[in-house]
């Protein structure tokens, strides 16, 4: 657990440190009707976590309040994706369903308090009834029922006599209060329906509000940590249990934000319409958001455990860019997975001065991650290449095979073109070629300069294999439904040639395949017959720099979800702002959204902006940081101001501090408003950028490491990351990485 804690674990130290607990239980209580996603992945990751943390334990939960939609698969589906994720629930799996008897009866005992009453009127009436925000609502006729008729008609109505909708019960509380979820809420509805588990018992069933806060009582919940769609819930659940005056301890219900991530949809509304609706192939289609999704797409449960650490616990609702998961996948399977070579559109290569075939020695593993392992690669006279790593027409900066230069096969051979062989179509259909038999990967001798090495595969020996190239279900960085779905999220490859290691010898299901991406072997339709792999990521971003839109394509209003789940439009001023942020200022849609409808944040951003001309850096900061600061403290007056954060972003301009260092700047102006110049002097936080300083540091990186500087100089280039990465190490993070990396490649030359 890190020494900086979020807020709930600071609410979780203080309710120990005061006795109010003595142990600390939590829950994970979804509804099992639909697939979980990585959604249901951060909620898992905190509340197993804190438990953990806290040498308490946590529950699983089912939600089984409306027979309508549930099923054992979902039940099923969820106690998977916790297990996955590397999560053991406490004792068995809990359902809402087995405490219906109980909670039957303190539904009972609230009509006998005069707290609660049947009400006959129809969903049109109670809607009128409801009043407004500004308007207070209107109790029904029938709140005035006895007692007695009460018990009668909610007795009746738990025996099935009555039709769906003919009556409700209904908490009696304040139809003027200012929380609108106060206003009277429903606590049981009818419901002839069959339960998954509990069968034809009941005919009607608990609403959220009532269940949830007594299911956590029975169980002894401490802390029921919610998504901030529930805050305004909150009144009703501390109703219920100090209305029914339970034996204490009682827990306390807490909100965090929930998850949101651009390029992504996470409404279960929205996943079963794309499931439903075979826009996608099932639950598990490595496109969609699902735990099943993301599995079978080859992400590791390490990844998505780092992403919802990194994404942290906060109070204010924000966007996560989806690259940031991304980046976590790779980064895991960067160090972990072998490399191997796979052409997913061949060019036959005919080596004319090649005769016979064999076996060249090949290492999974690039210098600089430590593993080991190899395999054999079979070479011959006939082999494949990439298309596009063969021009006739070379654009500036191409460095692989054209007619005038050579290039290398990846741990083989240098070749050139002699002869290039077309159809009657111009197309390409052969590349006749040579090869320098004393320029072999590790020994060559033979004096020619290459700029590139081109992933290859042997003709005969070459597996034939499908590749499955996933993409962003949606190219909307917002998306509203199936209209905004990408036609490109998959395309399928029938006919790539791998090189056999890969199926007969497989090390892992994962891959990397040289200079495509991270790819897993399908878990459901992989046969060594008839091979298929998955792409899980590219090497790199690919969709970093977005595309704007044409002039005419009309600019889509952003939204904003309130708590209550309902859009509001912008006002005119709010859209005016807002275009001229993703305008003028170039700022992404959801920060020029967050900015245009928060008159605080906007004005804070516009003077701000006005000592330091840099929009979007400013922006991201105030939209986010600054954002959550105001959220967090509960505050209309911050410790900082906005001529600080213009401060702050300047020195992450200049390169005076690092992004990194500026966060932790942040918090430190958060809670001392200390100016960010005096908190970076003070604390030796200035980045090193003065290359007398640095050159030390490099040459003794370098005499410490012998071996790895023979190897960059025999033509390994990608040990230029380790020493830089050990040169950031040496110097506590403060080196300025271009400094570092251009002194490093002149010391190695």
């Amino acid at each position: 657990m890190s020494e900086s804690k979020d807020f709930l674990r600071t609410i979780v130290e203080a309710d120990l440190k005061s006795g109010k607990y003595k142990e600390i239980v939590t829950r994970f209580p979804p509804e099992p009707n639909g697939f979980p996603h990585i959604g249901h992945a951060k909620s898992i990751f905190i509340n197993f976590g804190i438990a953990s943390d806290y040498n308490g334990f946590c529950n699983l939960r089912m939600d089984d309040t409306n027979p309508t939609t549930e099923d054992t698969k979902y039940v099923e589906a969820l106690k998977d994706a916790i297990k996955w994720l590397g999560f053991e629930w406490h004792g068995k799996v809990h359902f809402t369903s087995d405490y219906f008897p109980k909670l039957y009866d303190y539904a009972i005992q609230l009509i006998k308090m005069g707290k609660a009453y049947v009400d006959s009127i129809n969903e049109e009436e109670m809607r009128e009834y409801r009043g407004t925000v500004t308007e207070p609502g209107k109790r029904s006729k029938y709140a005035e029922r006895s007692v007695e008729e009460n018990l009668n008609l909610f007795e009746r109505m738990k025996n099935g006599e009555f039709k769906d909708g003919e009556h409700v019960l209904r908490a009696k509380i304040d139809m003027s209060a200012a929380n609108m979820k106060m206003r009277d809420p429903l606590l049981y509805r009818i419901r002839h329906a069959h339960h998954f588990r509990a069968g034809d018992t009941w005919s009607i069933y608990p609403m959220y509000d009532f269940a949830h806060c007594l299911s956590d009582y029975i169980e002894g919940i401490t802390h029921s940590l919610c998504t901030l769609e529930f805050e305004n819930n909150r009144d009703i659940y501390d109703w219920v249990l100090d209305t029914l005056e339970l034996k204490p301890p009682r827990p306390y219900q807490y909100e965090f934000a929930r998850l949101n991530i651009n390029y992504t949809v996470m409404s279960k509304r929205k996943l079963l319409e794309l499931v439903e609706g075979n826009y996608v192939s099932g639950w598990d289609d490595p496109r969609l958001p699902t735990i099943a999704g993301y599995r079978r797409r080859g992400y590791t449960p390490e990844s998505i455990l780092t992403f919802c650490d990194q994404i942290g616990i906060a109070k204010a609702n924000s966007v996560v860019d989806v690259a940031q998961l991304e980046f976590c996948i790779r980064d895991d399977l960067n160090t972990k997975v072998p490399r191997v070579m796979c052409v997913l559109d061949p060019l036959k290569v005919s080596i004319e001065n090649y005769e016979g075939s064999e076996e060249i020695d090949a290492s999974y593993y690039p210098d600089d991650v430590p593993k080991e392992g190899s395999r054999k690669v079979p070479f011959s006279r006939e082999v494949y290449i990439e298309r596009d790593d063969f021009t006739e027409n070379p654009p500036k900066g191409y460095f692989r095979l054209t007619p005038e230069q050579p290039v290398r096969l990846k741990h083989g051979f240098i070749i050139s073109c002699k002869e290039v062989v077309k159809d009657d179509n111009g197309n390409i259909t052969e590349i006749k070629a040579e090869y320098y038999p004393d320029s072999r990967s590790g020994s060559d001798r033979s004096g020619i300069k290459v700029k590139s090495a081109i992933q290859w595969v042997s003709a005969k020996e070459a597996k034939t294999v499908e590749v499955r190239l996933y993409d962003r279900l949606f190219s909307a960085e917002i998306p509203e439904g199936v209209e905004d779905i990408n036609p490109d999220s998959l395309k399928i490859i029938k006919n790539a040639l791998i090189e056999p290691a890969v199926i007969t010898d497989k090390p892992d299901e994962r891959f990397q395949f040289e200079r495509q991406g991270y790819f897993y072997a399908d878990p459901v339709d992989y046969t060594d017959e008839a091979p298929v792999f998955n792409k899980i990521v590219g090497l790199k971003d690919s969709w970093g720099k977005k595309k704007k839109a044409p002039k005419s394509e009309p600019k889509r209003q952003a939204k904003k979800e309130q708590i209550d789940g309902e859009v509001v439009p912008m006002s005119e001023a709010q859209q005016t702002l807002f275009d001229k942020y993703t305008g003028e200022l170039g700022l992404n849609s959801e920060v020029a959204n967050t900015l245009a409808r928060d008159e605080k944040l906007s004005s804070f951003y516009h003077d701000a902006l006005s000592v330091n001309n840099s929009p979007v850096t400013i922006a991201n900061m105030v939209a986010n940081d600054v954002a959550r600061e105001l959220k967090e403290s509960q505050t209309d007056v911050l410790k900082f101001d906005a001529e600080q954060i213009a401060a702050l972003v300047k020195m992450v301009d200049d390169e005076t501090i690092s992004s990194k260092m500026a966060k932790q700047v942040f918090e430190e102006m958060a809670k001392s408003g200390t100016h960010p110049k005096k908190i970076v002097a003070d604390k030796g936080l200035v980045q090193i950028s003065d290359p007398a300083k640095i050159s030390p540091v490099i040459d003794e990186v370098m005499a410490k490491n012998p071996d790895n500087v023979a190897k960059f100089k025999a033509g390994n280039t990608k040990l230029l990351g380790f020493f830089v990465g050990q040169v950031l190490k040496a110097t506590g993070g403060k080196a300025n990485p271009k400094v570092v990396n251009a002194l490093v490649a002149e010391k190695l030359k």
